[in-house]
């Protein structure tokens, strides 16, 4: 599946979930915490989707990966400031909301490492390198490759294109 947007992306979305919930459990929160805690934490919360925001948005897949591992970075040192509040006492009171958040933060780099990995393996250089002609070959390419799909699916299934199709 192809993204035109980063806000349709997953990962932002469960960056920014992510993010609006630990401004709520400092928010409503009568602990006190260190300012620099505090903004620590939340800068570091809200970096996760503006990261994936500003790859996304840069137009070459080396920019966009380098900017999913600063966004990988983030969520670890969220889920580091959650362990260090889980433990403290005068937190013990929201240990259950401190944990649910510590998973989000994790789901949101499993699936940051996965997408990593995908461009990894990837030919594609990102939009900012495909001018008209490499632009119109690639979605030519593209056009290509379904209608094969197509085909191939049509025949029947002892058919040996398709048993070749299957094991290539």
């Amino acid at each position: 599946m192809t993204y035109k947007r980063f806000e349709d992306l997953p990962v932002w979305q469960e960056g920014i979930r992510l993010a609006e919930a630990v401004y709520d459990l400092l928010e409503a929160s009568e602990n006190r915490i260190s300012f620099s805690f505090r903004d620590q934490l939340e800068r570091a919360a809200l970096s996760i989707s503006n990261n994936i925001a500003e790859g996304f948005e840069r137009g070459t897949t080396a920019e966009l990966l380098a900017f999913i591992y600063i966004a990988r970075g983030s969520a670890g040192e969220v889920r580091s400031m959650l362990c260090l509040l889980y433990q403290r006492p005068k937190w013990a009171n929201l240990k259950s909301e401190i944990s649910n958040l510590k998973s989000v933060a994790e789901s949101c780099s499993r699936q940051l490492r996965a997408w990593a990995e995908s461009l990894q393996n990837s030919e594609i250089k990102g939009p900012r390198h495909l001018n008209n002609k490499l632009r119109g070959r690639s979605e030519s390419q593209q056009r290509a490759a379904a209608m094969q799909q197509k085909l191939l699916a049509n025949l029947p299934v002892d058919h040996p294109l398709r048993r070749n199709a299957k094991s290539e």
